[in-house]
């Protein structure tokens, strides 16, 4: 196997870095679209964001449809956000339009509670979601559970070059049901998804450009060594969930919890990539003696197959008690995607987080994705021979603009029309059959009273002056 030189490594991880800027702590997004669907009121979350009814002001983003009613949970919980207590539920395709001013990569967050209703069953709604001509949900159920579920968040990173979001709901043809509680459409930070990572394959190591113009749905967002991170400390609004359900070697390592400064800086990664609260812990390998332990720490994140994945690394060193002490190897799926990382080469500091971008094929047979961090032939007895801080896994979009399926936007959309054209056809059947009944048997009744009275109808009298209710 062919693998870069870590010479080629350095510059491309100095030079993606470097374009990068720090941005302000509070992150104030250009475009920011908060939905509570179902309501005409506003509802303001713990983490002070407001969300505006989705009929409410002078320009809603949803088009009324008498297709589209309006639910409020009877029994709401009380230790649920207030914008689950409402939903817009759908019996035909129905679209969200939101204007855009800031054209580029935007955070589109779904939330779905499927509450108990006496008017709909909820969880038994199945539908199509499309945004922006991307297909993202197809046959949506597998996230939609009962009324004690908790509430589905799905997010998506869309490349916006229009002037407008449209977000269109198609419930399927057994449901004929769909539904949603709220939206959310952010601008993204230039830095967020950059436009190259690399590409790691059995064979070899190189560039994967348009990273930022794929359709990516973040699949996990894991904080490592850590606890969870909610939205109301991440500049972002996202959540973090701790590694231990993915890792796989906790014999093999240690947790590690920060108190002092995180700092962020140019060349790095910014608040927005990852807040501090992700770059603080970290989980570690460490020699304790003479010689560099031979192990591996190993994450396993189960995935569907024929997608490629961005897996996004998160390194901070918290633990080395000086710069140039720490390398390790970096797998993903077994390969070797860097070699002899020198956090403190890429930083120039400690306790400085950057993150590093590989894309990989998931593969179907195995329905999982690893990743694995390792000492390397520079490690160094006495000290730390491997770290990782946070792991992001996203979907891209397949050749049919899908994030879920091999259906693209245009066939929902056609299957809808053509399933409407076939429910109309059926429905004209039976009235001209209807009709044609009628005819016959009004027919057979005439020839009863002639047969009876022993007389005719006037010869000039045709069947269009004949009354049923004198039959």
């Amino acid at each position: 196997m062919d693998f870069i030189p870590n010479i080629f490594f350095s510059f491309f991880f100095l030079f993606s870095f470097s374009s990068l800027s720090v941005l302000s702590h509070l992150f104030s997004p250009p475009d920011n679209f908060l939905i509570n669907c179902g309501s005409t009121a506003p509802t303001i979350l713990i983490d002070n964001r407001p969300f505006a009814g989705d009929l409410a002001g002078k320009h809603p983003p949803f088009s009324s449809s008498s297709h589209a009613v309006s639910l409020r949970n009877d029994n709401p919980s009380p230790s649920l956000p207030p914008i689950y207590n409402t939903a817009r539920v759908f019996t035909s395709p129905a679209r969200y339009t939101f204007p855009i001013g800031d054209r580029g990569t935007h955070m589109v967050r779904l939330h779905f509670h499927a509450f108990n209703s006496s008017k709909f069953d909820l969880g038994r709604a199945q539908f199509h979601v499309l945004v922006d001509g991307y297909v993202v949900l197809s046959n949506f159920s597998r996230l939609v559970t009962g009324a004690e579920g908790n509430p589905r968040i799905v997010e998506y990173l869309i490349w916006v070059d229009t002037e407008k979001v449209v977000i269109v709901f198609v419930p399927n043809k057994d449901s004929k049901l769909a539904f949603v509680n709220a939206i959310e459409v952010i601008s993204a930070p230039k830095d967020l998804v950059p436009d190259t990572s690399l590409y790691v394959s059995s064979e070899k190591v190189e560039n994967f450009d348009g990273l930022n113009k794929q359709a990516l749905e973040v699949v996990y967002r894991v904080t490592v060594g850590g606890p969870k991170v909610t939205p109301f400390n991440d500049s972002l609004w996202r959540t973090w969930v701790p590694d231990d359900e993915f890792f796989k070697s906790s014999a093999v390592s240690e947790k590690l919890y920060f108190g002092g400064r995180i700092k962020y800086h140019a060349g790095g990664a910014s608040r927005e990539v990852g807040p501090d609260n992700v770059y603080n812990s970290a989980r570690l390998i460490r020699s304790k003696n003479d010689s560099v332990p031979n192990v591996n720490m190993t994450w396993v994140f189960p995935i569907v197959g024929g997608y490629k994945y961005l897996v996004r690394l998160h390194f901070c060193d918290i633990a080395s008690i000086s710069l140039s002490l720490l390398y390790f190897n970096v797998y993903i799926n077994g390969y070797l995607a860097y070699q002899d990382l020198d956090v403190s080469y890429v930083t120039n500091s400690l306790a400085a987080p950057f993150y590093a971008d590989f894309v990989v094929d998931g593969d179907s047979s195995v329905g999982a994705l690893s990743v694995s961090i390792g000492p390397s032939k520079n490690s160094i007895p006495h000290v730390i021979d491997g770290i990782l801080n946070g792991v992001e896994v996203m979907k891209l979009n397949n050749s049919h603009y899908s994030l879920d399926g091999e259906v693209c936007a245009d066939f929902v959309m056609k299957s809808w029309s053509t399933r409407n054209t076939g429910v109309l056809f059926t429905l004209v059947a039976a009235v001209c059959i209807v009709l044609s009944l009628s005819i016959v048997i009004r027919r057979k009744l005439i020839g009863s009273r002639e047969s009876v009275s022993w007389s005719r109808l006037p010869v000039n009298l045709s069947d269009d002056n004949v009354k049923l209710g004198n039959i």
